[in-house]
């Protein structure tokens, strides 16, 4: 009996071994996956959306939209740059709030694929025609450089709200920052 066990012992302690030198050896075939930006803002995880009782989202998407929506809101507040905002404004204050709906679903799908997000694309207004009066009539006015930088201060205050983690807003800025030649037109 105390053969057989020793036996056992030793089979179990080879076999241990061998898994875990096998585990631990990577696969020559197998390339690293490099995790985006949007992964770090809660990828692809489905989780419950609170603003759509019974329905599911991405939890990366969910944290962009709650950012977006509360620098919208931010926006609005600010005397610096709410007036590029008056057709917004006058819908929101009237209770019709499918302008504010479909700009917060805009701006969260072009940050999550600017991000990285795979599951979504971006088929709005380009950067410059968003912001041309012109091609987009509900933007009133160009926007200057220093509406741009009192974007950026919003920005910071609705991603402080939310409180995203100052390594992703700075990873945020670095992307917001790249459009600045295109938003600013006078």
């Amino acid at each position: 009996m105390k053969i057989f066990s020793t036996l056992t012992l030793a089979a179990a302690i080879a076999c241990s071994i061998f898994v875990i030198e096998s585990c631990s050896k990577k696969p020559s075939n197998v390339t690293p996956v490099k995790a985006t930006l949007y992964d770090s803002l809660g990828g692809s995880t489905m989780v419950a959306d609170p603003a759509a009782s019974g329905k599911m989202i991405e939890k990366g998407r969910l944290g962009i939209r709650s950012v977006i929506d509360s620098t919208i809101f931010v926006i609005a507040g600010d005397t610096r740059i709410n007036g590029h905002f008056t057709v917004l404004l006058s819908e929101v204050t009237s209770g019709n709030l499918s302008g504010f709906t479909e700009l917060s679903d805009n701006l969260t799908t072009f940050v999550a694929v600017g991000t990285g997000a795979k599951n979504y694309k971006y088929d709005g207004l380009s950067m410059v025609d968003a912001h041309d009066p012109a091609k987009n009539p509900r933007m009133n006015g160009k926007a200057s450089s220093a509406d741009f930088d009192a974007f950026v201060d919003d920005l910071v205050k609705g991603a402080n709200k939310n409180g995203l983690p100052a390594n992703l807003l700075g990873s945020i800025g670095k992307i917001v920052v790249s459009l600045k030649a295109q938003v600013v037109q006078k």
